[in-house]
């Protein structure tokens, strides 16, 4: 059962441990921050052909396998993870980001599992034609190659990540956040002990200093595409400097509009979820644009929900003399474009839904944007106007996740037009070649 490791006798787990001791030996030299990050990236290349060959089944084995042997070792993750947390010393939503518990690793086995239960994106027949000479072509999915993943403080992202490049037949190249290094290593360490995985499937950079992520960003030839999750400094340094294709992962400055024609308890229920249930994430809501023609009754409304949360609330000057009374601050030309990543939120009133959709794509970073409203024309220009990856009609900013979506994991949410957009997971990372079958023919 999941979560049972966690009451795992000392005994018992020292019996668990032994079995890993040979392994362990073995897995010095995958881990050792000796190895130069050309090293890692040739071993990655290497990996990469066998891992396209794997069947599904194998694949699928040694998910199932990887999910078992993080069950089996929770207390020694746990361990790690508290190590991280008192060097690193970070507080509110940078530590919850880090922090890694029972009910945590929990998800990530199941994700795990449930990537497995998926079906196998590679060696699909997109198309298939016959040409008049005879001819026989057809378009099949098949694996990137090497994937380069950069990201920070979350160490879910490290199981996540690996979980999508096996099933999807892609080797990977992690570069994690210095703050979750013992977490990373301990996580790749369990998930690289594996029977059936091909050596250099997985490789983890030294986090200690921004060399590696230099290194990896110019690895062209070596590495297919790189996939940057974290902060827009750091997405920001790779776009501009890789060498490597990328694909973008953004920040998430997301906005909630509530139209005149909404059920205030459902917008008020959507907005507190969005903004509250996880606040430092890319899919919680940092912005709320109100309808003028219902803003006297549901700012002061929302504004007081907000702020018995926990909420620091912004706002512009109407929702600002509509607060009266409540303490709110002035929102500054600054915050319509801020990623707060905190309970922070900023409240502005407009004159409906053009102006919405206007507001919307001058400041959004284009994650996730949402309008509540019963009336279905206004929803329908809202969908249609809205220039993000992903647009919803009377439902919350955090279903914007790749788990929520059905995909198992998600290796990120793209806000860019290439080569996908929106959570992504397996399908995205394949690419295809063309099977010709002649009889002999020439040209």
């Amino acid at each position: 059962m999941p979560g049972h490791v966690a009451c795992t006798a000392p005994a018992e787990r020292d019996v668990l441990q032994t079995g890993f001791n040979k392994r362990d030996r073995i897995l010095k030299a995958i881990l050792d921050p000796e190895a130069t990050t050309r090293e890692k990236l040739e071993q990655a290349r290497a990996a990469a052909p066998q891992l396209a060959s794997l069947s599904t089944e194998q694949k699928n084995e040694i998910l199932r396998e990887m999910a078992a042997a993080l069950e089996s070792r929770t207390a020694e993750i746990l361990a790690a993870n508290q190590k991280d947390l008192t060097e690193s010393n970070l507080e509110g939503p940078l530590r919850d980001r880090l922090l890694l518990t029972c009910e945590r690793i929990d998800a990530i086995v199941q994700g795990l599992r449930d990537v497995a239960n998926l079906p196998d994106p590679v060696g699909k027949t997109v198309a298939e034609w016959d040409r008049p000479n005879g001819l026989k072509i057809r378009k099949m999915t098949v694996p990137l190659g090497v994937l380069g993943v950069i990201f920070e403080s979350r160490p879910n992202v490290t199981v996540d990540a690996v979980a999508l490049a096996i099933k999807s037949g892609n080797a990977i190249v992690l570069r994690g956040g210095k703050e979750a290094a013992h977490s990373n290593r301990s996580l790749v360490a369990i998930l690289t002990s594996v029977r059936g995985l091909p050596e250099g499937a997985i490789r983890l950079l030294d986090s200690s200093s921004r060399a590696s992520v230099q290194e990896l960003i110019a690895a062209r030839g070596l590495v297919d595409v790189i996939i940057p999750r974290g902060g827009s400094g750091l997405i920001e340094h790779v776009v501009t400097n890789s060498k490597v294709p990328v694909i973008e992962t953004g920040a998430g400055n997301c906005h909630i509009f509530v139209d005149n024609s909404a059920d205030f308890d459902m917008a008020e229920r959507i907005i507190l979820n969005a903004k509250t249930q996880r606040p430092s994430v890319c899919n919680a809501a940092e912005k709320v644009l109100i309808h003028h023609a219902i803003a006297e009754e549901f700012t002061p409304r929302i504004v007081k929900k907000l702020i018995e949360c926990g909420v620091e609330v912004r706002a512009d000057a109407e929702a600002t003399r509509l607060s009266s009374g409540l303490p709110v601050q002035g929102a500054t030309e600054k915050d319509w474009g801020e990623e707060y990543l905190c309970l922070c939120l900023a409240i502005r009133i407009v004159a409906g839904v053009e102006e919405a959709i206007a507001h919307i794509n001058h400041y959004s970073t284009k994650h996730s944007e949402v309008i509540v409203t019963s009336d279905e024309e206004r929803a329908r220009r809202f969908l249609r106007g809205i220039d993000s990856a992903a647009v919803y009609w009377n439902a919350s900013t955090r279903f914007s996740d790749g788990s929520e979506f059905g995909f198992g994991a998600e290796m990120g949410i793209s806000t860019q037009k290439l080569h996908c957009r929106g959570p992504f997971a397996l399908a995205e990372l394949t690419s295809t070649k063309y099977e010709v079958f002649g009889t002999g023919q020439i040209r």
